[in-house]
């Protein structure tokens, strides 16, 4: 009997593999072999996940807390998320705006396709983190991707966004700090962009993930500028990068009840519910002491620094100093158009890290993968020893490249 050829979706075929996914499984490929690589491609802290936090994840199967709860979350952990976000931001929510979710990621997923239409237009700054045009794009929506450089540290000005926005557009991804580029929107800019927001009656997705890790700034969320702005903003946010626990999968998005409750409908019919134990330990997270954010932190603006310093004491490397998140996007342009010892044409993002991962053992994420090829994206959440080494194989991969 003949087996019928299976025929796969034009969506799915349309979808771009993450690129930090595939330099992940690659490194790891290489580290199985007995290489000596570096991961400077991670997007997660490598710190282990608080004791405490374990703690109540684990008392929660112990006492049995391992059934079925509302497809949008516990009411405590909402209860919590609200009173978190009350303390660090001064913003006010009733639990039921609140929508917990299986990681941040599926929160935007979940919010975007509650939300929007086919044939409805998102404002999208690049560089940009990688799965948003890929969402939009699953939910038939147009991306609109800006292009935003060094000279506006990578982020969207008003005139930027008013000069795109269309009778189609409905909404803008802000993301600060920023994934990759961990930089971070001001106040004043915020304010701007705020202005134009009102008055072209759109939305904005405020991805604030990063937001508890920021360094010699502070993080400002649109939401608290005006009640105006408040209500044109959605707010998404999760466990994964302030409490190492990005495995646990737990984020969530503050939105309007009657988009909330959507989501929620639509969660019943797609995930159910976020993992049980895993936001009993969320609601640990945001209800204990927040000693353990700031530990990190710390941790990260030292190594920050050894990062940026170092880049930029290579020839031929730029690097903004990042302000929050624990990325650097160094500028490695200066490089196309030569070739690596193995003979690899080095003519993009691309190449330069297929081959410096090939040649000298570390992985780096490539910047086409955000929208800016002249760019990569190196994390430094890794050891200040695993910083310096690969800054060592950074300076002897682009100093042999002819």
């Amino acid at each position: 009997m003949t087996e019928k050829l299976i025929e796969l979706s034009e969506l799915g075929l349309s979808i771009s593999p993450s690129l930090t996914m595939a330099i992940t499984a690659k490194a790891n490929e290489l580290k199985q072999q007995g290489k000596a690589v570096i991961g400077m491609s991670a997007g997660e802290p490598d710190m282990d996940t608080p004791q405490h936090i374990c703690d109540a994840g684990i008392r929660a199967i112990q006492e049995g807390k391992t059934r079925y709860t509302a497809a949008s979350g516990l009411p405590v952990l909402k209860e919590a998320i609200c009173e978190r976000v009350l303390k660090d931001q001064g913003l006010s929510y009733e639990a039921s705006q609140v929508v917990v979710s299986c990681g941040a990621k599926h929160s935007i997923f979940a919010l975007m396709a509650a939300f929007l239409n086919p044939g409805d237009e998102v404002v999208v700054p690049a560089p940009y983190w990688v799965s948003y045009p890929d969402q939009l794009k699953m939910l038939g929506v147009k991306p609109v991707v800006v292009t935003c450089d060094e000279s506006t540290a990578y982020k969207i000005t008003a005139e930027k966004l008013a000069s795109v926005i269309t009778p189609r557009t409905k909404l803008l991804i802000l993301n600060s700090p920023s994934n990759p580029t961990g930089m971070v929107y001001t106040k004043e800019e915020l304010s701007a962009l705020g202005e134009v927001i009102l008055r072209h009656d759109i939305f904005v997705l405020s991805d604030e993930i990063y937001g508890k890790l920021v360094y010699g700034t502070e993080h400002v969320s649109i939401a608290t500028l005006s009640t105006d702005l408040k209500e044109k903003t959605f707010l998404v946010d999760g466990v994964a990068k302030a409490y190492a626990m990005t495995g646990w999968r737990i984020g969530y998005a503050i939105v309007p009840q009657p988009l909330a409750k959507v989501m929620g409908g639509m969660q019943s019919h797609s995930t159910s519910n976020p993992c049980t134990p895993a936001q009993y330990a969320a609601l640990a997270a945001f209800s204990g002491s927040q000693d353990c954010v700031e530990e990190m932190r710390q941790v990260f603006d030292v190594r920050r620094q050894l990062m940026v310093d170092g880049l930029n004491n290579i020839q031929g490397v730029t690097s903004l100093l990042p302000q929050g998140a624990f990325y650097a996007f160094p500028n490695i342009s200066a490089f196309y158009g030569k070739r690596s010892k193995k003979g690899v044409d080095v003519v993009d993002s691309l190449s330069f890290c297929a081959a410096f991962l090939d040649e000298y053992l570390v992985a780096a994420v490539p910047g086409i993968g955000f929208g800016a090829d002249q760019n990569i994206r190196l994390s430094y959440a890794t050891s200040e020893a695993d910083i310096q080494e690969a800054l060592s194989r950074l300076q002897q991969f682009v100093s042999d490249l002819g």
